[in-house]
């Protein structure tokens, strides 16, 4: 899932993130996050969602790995290059989509809808 913020504030993330977990909470068990301002309020996300949250040490991108991999694969949609003023949720998820549907070598070249859903 990728989720459109309006700005970089901790009650956008909030909304966002719980909007985006309650889609699915039993697949929701831990988040691992960086330590930006965003998530100082990280444990109301934690008390409605029942996610418990992990922080990364600082300059430690290793640590949240996956993160930063997937990362790298939307910067094929979206360069930083690019504005994303005026992206929408919709094309988010268009992109969630594209590499939902990709496959990945860690999974044996199965996708991640694949692995998701069991197939």
């Amino acid at each position: 899932m990728i989720g459109k913020l309006p700005n970089k504030s901790t009650l956008s993330l909030n909304k966002k993130t719980i909007r985006l977990i309650s889609r699915d909470p039993l697949s929701f068990k831990t988040i691992t996050a960086d330590n930006g301002t965003e998530f100082h309020q990280y444990k109301k996300i934690e008390e409605r969602c029942s996610a418990k949250f992990y922080f990364a040490n600082p300059f430690h991108s290793w640590e949240r790995g996956s993160n930063e991999n997937i990362n790298g694969l939307i910067r094929q949609y979206l360069p930083k290059t690019e504005s994303m003023a005026n992206l929408t949720q919709q094309q988010c998820n268009q992109i969630a989509d594209k590499l939902n549907r990709r496959p990945r070598k860690r999974y044996n070249y199965k996708t991640p809808e694949e692995m998701y859903y069991g197939i």
